[in-house]
């Protein structure tokens, strides 16, 4: 097994320490598995993760989102008549299934809809006005002290 060490980049990057424990979670996923899915993007902040989950009901589907993780899960009831039906050949899967997708910062799911067998789940990355980018001014004269505007700002 190959490790790649990340301590030279966090001489340089604040706030990535939780870069690595996502890489190392990424690299021991394995891929493909029930039910497949596709990730689009539909636009610089819109996404749609689609999945095939026919024979499956609305009912029978359960969406959560928590601290960043969207958890998809699905299971059926036992069919009642299950004793009564007797197959020759079973090539439908009728198993449940539980699928997590790490979500960004300030990504929230805006809807799930069931569609001919395709749960399609619409997200959007929807970032604060206080964490986009804003122009600085640059002033000449004399600095003011940090203690200064502290005192003005408990003033106001």
């Amino acid at each position: 097994m190959t490790t790649i060490d990340f301590s030279p980049l966090f001489r340089s990057m604040i706030g990535f320490d939780r870069m690595t424990s996502a890489l190392e979670t990424a690299y021991r996923t394995e891929p493909g598995g029930y039910p497949p899915y596709n990730i689009e993007v539909s636009g610089e902040n819109a996404y749609r993760i689609t999945m095939a989950v026919a024979g499956f009901s609305e009912r029978d589907l359960n969406l959560e989102a928590k601290e960043n993780i969207l958890t998809v899960s699905g299971g059926r009831p036992e069919e009642e008549d299950a004793s009564e039906r007797k197959f020759l050949y079973r090539g439908i899967a009728n198993r449940s299934f539980e699928r997590k997708f790490q979500l960004a910062d300030y990504v929230r799911v805006l809807e799930a809809r069931l569609e001919n067998g395709l749960l399609h789940i619409d997200l959007r990355r929807e970032i604060p006005e206080a964490m986009k980018p804003r122009k600085i001014e640059v002033s000449s004269g004399p600095s003011r002290s940090i203690e200064a505007d502290i005192t003005q700002a408990a003033a106001a």
